[in-house]
């Protein structure tokens, strides 16, 4: 009897935790008991018996400036991550988003064994930036799984096989997500304001942006002391969320994994720090305002190499401004609190808006198959294409 197939997982950071314990998942789905797994992630992927040497929420980096001041760390865990590959032998390796330090994790693994089938999941964003990361993706790896049709030419022309599988946030089943209970248990009135905040799955993330939205908050309780607030707080940073939102001068609902859904459908706005999340909560229907800051430097550097002009991803498939963008200095409370305000105070803008976002979701490809199989169809596409050589 053969061995069964071992499959490295690497993933950085909260988003592709997710899409990994989806592919573990799809694939232990179809080939049972002849599949297992080794790499590196977070909680869901350890669920799926992916279990990781380290804590990856030290990875979770933002801004040219603050990789610069964690390039030790980083070069260590890369290092630390092809010794795994080495040892562990894994017939294909699969390298979930997070360009920084997959790429790295990538090269190196290429340089110790030239025979593994390497596979990116996510490529990076090249037709809002630095196009040239897709040469040098595709002299590095050998397939790339794409979640959306307009990223597959820019990485075809380059050379790489490209495969498009779609995106898992717009397949999560929101049909079970029950506001109407999540405000039951939390003991908010069916007709009360209820304000969803979602503050990032990296810990600079956190730091950023949740003085920011508690200044907000101060400022929409200010002008209505009845209004409900409730914090969603990602797996990987619950801790750092639930410590810094545990200090805010007023009541606020703390929301696990769990609840998350529920807590979108409950919600009568959403503040949201810009990333997947903006499609979950487009799927359960929740009008949001969408913020995002970095390091002072690092967006200065920034501004000269993006080109695109939305960084929510329904706002870009529809070539407009659907749910509001403040970036950098201005995610500033005022502007903050008057966006969130008027969806909190005008249900018919609320409304609308909710529904254009909705519209904007098809254009992303909504309703296609399960991407999770369709990209545990195309790992092992890709191994059987490498054994046959």
């Amino acid at each position: 009897m053969s061995r069964p197939l071992k499959i490295m997982l690497v993933a950085a950071e909260a988003s592709g935790d997710a899409l990994g314990a989806g592919l573990a998942q799809a694939l232990r789905n179809r080939l049972g008991e002849a599949v297992s797994f080794v790499g590196i992630g977070g909680p869901r992927m350890a669920a799926e018996g992916v279990v990781s040497p380290f804590d990856i929420a030290e990875l979770s980096i933002l801004g040219w400036i603050e990789g610069l001041r964690a390039y030790g760390m980083v070069r260590r865990r890369v290092r630390e991550t092809a010794a795994l590959a080495a040892a562990e032998q894994p017939d294909a390796v699969v390298l979930i988003d997070s360009w920084g330090f997959t790429i790295r994790v990538a090269e190196a693994i290429r340089a110790a064994r030239p025979d593994v089938p390497l596979i990116k999941y996510v490529g990076p964003q090249v037709w809002a930036s630095r196009p040239v990361r897709a040469k040098t993706l595709a002299r590095t790896v050998d397939h790339l799984l794409a979640l959306y049709s307009f990223d597959a030419p820019w990485f075809e022309r380059a050379g790489l096989p490209t495969t498009v599988v779609g995106s898992s946030a717009l397949h999560v089943d929101m049909d079970h997500a029950d506001g109407a209970a999540f405000r039951a248990r939390r003991g908010i009135a069916a007709d009360a304001k209820l304000l969803l905040i979602l503050p990032g799955s990296r810990p600079a993330e956190i730091a950023r942006m949740t003085p920011v939205y508690e200044a907000t908050v101060a400022r929409l309780k200010a002008q209505d002391p009845t209004l409900d607030v409730a914090v969603a707080a990602a797996g990987t940073v619950s801790k750092d969320v639930i410590g810094r939102v545990s200090a805010w001068p007023f009541r606020v609902h703390l929301v696990d994994e769990a609840e998350k859904y529920d807590a979108m459908r409950a919600a009568t706005a959403a503040l949201a720090t810009s990333g997947t999340v903006s499609t979950e909560l487009a799927l359960a229907g929740a009008p949001m305002v969408i913020a995002y800051k970095i390091g002072g430097l690092s967006y200065e550097l920034m501004k000269r190499v993006v080109t695109a002009k939305h960084i929510t991803l329904f706002n870009i498939a529809a070539d407009q401004r659907i749910a509001p963008e403040f970036i950098q200095g201005e995610a500033s409370v005022e502007n903050l609190a008057g966006a969130v305000g008027r969806l909190l105070n005008d249900p018919e803008a609320a409304a609308e808006q909710a529904r254009r976002q909705t519209a904007a979701l098809d254009l992303m490809g909504r309703g296609g198959p399960d991407p999770s199989a369709l990209a545990a169809e195309a790992v092992l596409r890709v191994i059987e294409a490498k054994a046959a050589r």
